[in-house]
């Protein structure tokens, strides 16, 4: 089984300190910027190839990868959101720790739970981009027609 977290193993969120939480959380951010870099590249990928496809079977494929895609950008944009207001959070704990600890720390593992599902159906949606757009390249012999 495949584990998508990035903290290390045990009660870390237990037990870490608010500095050691707000380091995770960035790192988080910055690995959720990336995906929506990635995204970016993959749907100028699916486009480069779009106006080339004559096959309907095709043309279906890419056109429920799109949806797909644009699925996961949404999903990744709200994580973002919700990161960035964690993060904040995170910022006025470490000044001062008059909220409920226990109850930011149940946030704080859920928020990773999403993030963790997330790069999960990400990397799922990256491979069938790969995939499909492999396989729209043989069978619609676009590399004769990029050749010429």
């Amino acid at each position: 089984m495949n584990v998508y977290r990035t903290r290390p193993k045990g009660q870390f969120i237990q037990e870490a300190n608010w500095s050691e939480l707000y380091t995770l959380t960035s790192h988080w951010k910055s690995d959720l910027e990336f995906y929506q870099d990635d995204a970016r590249f993959l749907h100028h990928l699916i486009d480069k190839y779009f106006i080339w496809i004559t096959k309907d079977e095709n043309l279906k494929m890419v056109q429920n990868l799109k949806m797909n895609l644009e699925k996961v950008e949404k999903t990744c944009k709200d994580l973002l959101t919700k990161v960035a207001v964690h993060h904040l959070k995170l910022g006025k704990l470490i000044e001062r720790t008059d909220e409920n600890a226990r109850l930011f720390r149940i946030e704080h593992e859920h928020l990773e739970d999403e993030i963790a599902d997330f790069v999960k159906a990400f990397r799922a949606n990256r491979k069938k981009v790969f995939n499909i757009t492999t396989y729209i390249v043989d069978s619609e012999k676009l590399i004769q027609l990029l050749e010429t």
